[in-house]
């Protein structure tokens, strides 16, 4: 199982982007303490975190200070990596468009066009899409290379 994945801040500076691992990760709840670091180390808000899995889905998480994470997943799956993130999407069925589709809406990301993205772009290329119409397509090249 090959994935990427990592956590963006954004700062007064701008945004600032590292590698998550999510190996350790046991719940959602060690994901969002994931974020709460980052937050912390950079003194950001939002938190985003990106996840692409085998070019098969990818996954946009956001955490607004204490609040708990709100999800985006363009393929749920409720094993593997997948499975950490299910119980933020409600009830949507196993290989669906699950989540929050307008999570980043003041981002300057349409929650139209990111649910385009989750059915019609590879998930690399979705998350670029979303990095780029965020303001942090830069920092995520940086990363992916």
């Amino acid at each position: 199982m090959s994935y990427f994945a990592a956590v963006f801040a954004r700062t007064p500076q701008g945004w600032v982007g590292t590698e998550a691992v999510l190996a350790e990760a046991e719940g959602v709840d060690d994901v969002a303490d994931l974020m709460r670091e980052a937050a912390v180390e950079s003194y950001g808000d939002p938190v985003l975190l990106l996840i692409e899995q085998d070019d098969d889905w990818f996954a946009v998480l956001r955490l607004d200070g204490e609040n708990e994470p709100r999800a985006f997943i363009s393929t749920v799956r409720e094993d593997g990596l997948g499975g950490l993130f299910y119980q933020l999407v409600g009830e949507a069925p196993d290989g669906d468009v699950g989540g929050d589709p307008e999570l980043l809406e003041d981002l300057g990301v349409d929650g139209k066009r990111l649910a385009d993205l989750g059915e019609r772009a590879l998930p690399g290329d979705a998350l670029l899409t979303v990095a780029e119409l965020a303001g942090f397509g830069e920092e995520f090249d940086r990363l992916r290379d």
